[in-house]
């Protein structure tokens, strides 16, 4: 970069930021944002946001970073309207557009917790009126669970829907036009991503429950979260909403895009939120306890919804129970975009690592993903050390020394060592003995529970017992099924 050209970046921050001091949310004293390694990181987060605003001549933007249950952090950048000069702040509501997926899969969840519905049920089983042409024979029947995980077969759009010219029939329309549709593969055979089909899980969600799609959300998910702001079916001159913007185009100021309502693709798309709100959304989906209350959902359907269903030939990115999935480097994350005319957005949600990133943007160039991912890249590191318990060293328990030595069975030796302060299980002729080593953590008198964090083979989590004779050394190690003798005994070659 030349010197001109960094004083014109240095000169176009300084005036793209000028609104970013009243933009910070209250997270700002979160106390783990307050923490050295985590304040660093996000520093030069905001840093590099408003640089990249002010690069793109990007008309505005709201990011939080979520960790657990709390907002740790949530910022404005540029202006929710660009004549008036709105700043925006992490209230400004945005359309959040096909986030909207994952309110209707949760409903779904909810009503299947409830035992109003299976996922696998036929859709025309809750949808009697469900009828659309098919383009293969046989084949299994396009199922709820096809509905939320894009493997349905179905179109894209419902014929009719026309994103150039933003036409969008209305309810009405669906029963009359899907039957003269017809569908693209046959179910579980490709995935390919459809409006159509979550419209369709809309419409179940209001057949089964008896409130149309609107009233479930508000009612079910919305109200009990506290998500206040956050509106199903906005009205056009909803309080704080961000006008839409086109993409950038030299020479010539930006379009400002129309307000549109997707009609009957609304439970696919149509919702408005904000940062705020929707971090009430993202904390959901890190706890554990049964429902009630604001646990819309319980632990286990939220870890149910985060599994892989469908998996890309190249195993890094897939479909869950309405989420996408994907792999980055060890990082499992889940989440969703959004588009709609003049806003781009996304969450993403790392659950192992309680982590989530929520970036709206109001313009159709926004690219929340490369917020997102920067977000990422600077957190993940900052946030694993911060909230990691102190380094205290481990002491071992005396009496293990007694357990110490070497061990044999039919296939392999095995030896029992005191490494890092744990009882520790080690197989020398393995290719990494480290990395395969089992960790033995005490159960009682003489027994331990095998334990090797994120790997499952074998007797991983099931119980080790050392058999003492009557000296008090070992005469056989024994496990569920297997045992081990003590090298010494010659035994080395029995099973």
């Amino acid at each position: 970069m030349t010197l001109n050209r960094l004083g014109l970046a240095v000169v176009a921050v300084l005036t793209w930021t000028a609104p970013s001091a009243a933009q910070t949310a209250a997270a700002d004293r979160s106390p783990l944002a307050q923490k050295p390694e985590v304040a660093a990181a996000l520093t030069v987060l905001d840093s590099w946001i408003a640089a990249t605003v002010a690069q793109r001549e990007q008309p505005g933007l709201s990011i939080g970073v979520v960790y657990d249950q709390e907002l740790i952090w949530a910022k404005g950048y540029g202006y929710a309207d660009l004549e008036r000069r709105v700043p925006t702040t992490p209230s400004t509501i945005y359309r959040i557009a096909s986030i909207s997926k994952l309110f209707t899969a949760t409903a779904i969840m909810q009503l299947r917790d409830a035992g109003k519905l299976r996922l696998d049920d036929p859709v025309s089983d809750r949808l009697p009126w469900f009828s659309i042409k098919k383009t293969y024979d046989g084949g299994p029947p396009i199922t709820i669970r096809h509905l939320i995980t894009h493997t349905s077969g179905l179109p894209r759009e419902l014929s009719g829907v026309n994103w150039s010219d933003l036409t969008f029939p209305g309810r009405e329309a669906l029963r009359r036009v899907l039957p003269g549709q017809e569908t693209v593969f046959a179910p579980a055979t490709e995935w390919k991503y459809s409006n159509l089909a979550v419209s369709l899980a809309g419409e179940v969600v209001a057949q089964v429950s008896g409130e149309s799609w609107p009233q479930y959300v508000e009612r079910h998910i919305l109200q009990p979260l506290g998500m206040t702001a956050t509106r199903a079916v906005p009205a056009r001159d909803t309080p704080r909403l961000a006008i839409g913007y086109g993409r950038r185009v030299p020479g010539r100021a930006r379009d400002v895009e129309p307000y549109v309502d997707i009609g009957a693709e609304a439970p696919a798309g149509n919702l408005a939120s904000n940062v705020e709100d929707l971090a009430k959304f993202v904390s959901l989906q890190f706890r554990d306890g049964p429902s009630g209350g604001a646990q819309v959902l319980q632990g286990s359907t939220l870890h149910e919804m985060h599994r892989v269903q469908w998996l890309r030939p190249d195993w890094r990115s897939g479909w869950a129970l309405g989420f996408s999935i994907r792999r980055v480097d060890d990082q499992v994350r889940v989440g969703h975009t959004g588009s709609l005319p003049g806003h781009r957005t996304q969450i993403e949600i790392a659950p192992a690592q309680k982590l989530g990133v929520i970036v709206l943007t109001n313009a159709n160039d926004g690219d929340p993903f490369r917020y997102n991912d920067q977000a990422f890249v600077l957190l993940n590191p900052a946030v694993a050390k911060a909230v990691a318990p102190p380094d205290t060293p481990k002491v071992a328990d005396a009496a293990w020394q007694q357990y110490v030595g070497r061990y044999a069975w039919k296939f392999a030796e095995m030896q029992i060592q005191i490494l890092n302060g744990e009882l520790t299980l080690i197989v020398p002729e393995a290719d990494n003995p480290w990395d395969g080593r089992l960790i033995l953590k005490p159960v009682r008198a003489h027994t331990f529970r095998m334990v090797a964090p994120g790997f499952t083979y074998g007797p991983i989590g099931e119980l080790l017992t050392f058999e003492m004779d009557g000296k008090g050394k070992v005469a056989r190690v024994r496990t569920p099924n297997s045992y081990w003798l003590p090298i010494e005994t010659g035994g080395g070659d029995r099973p």
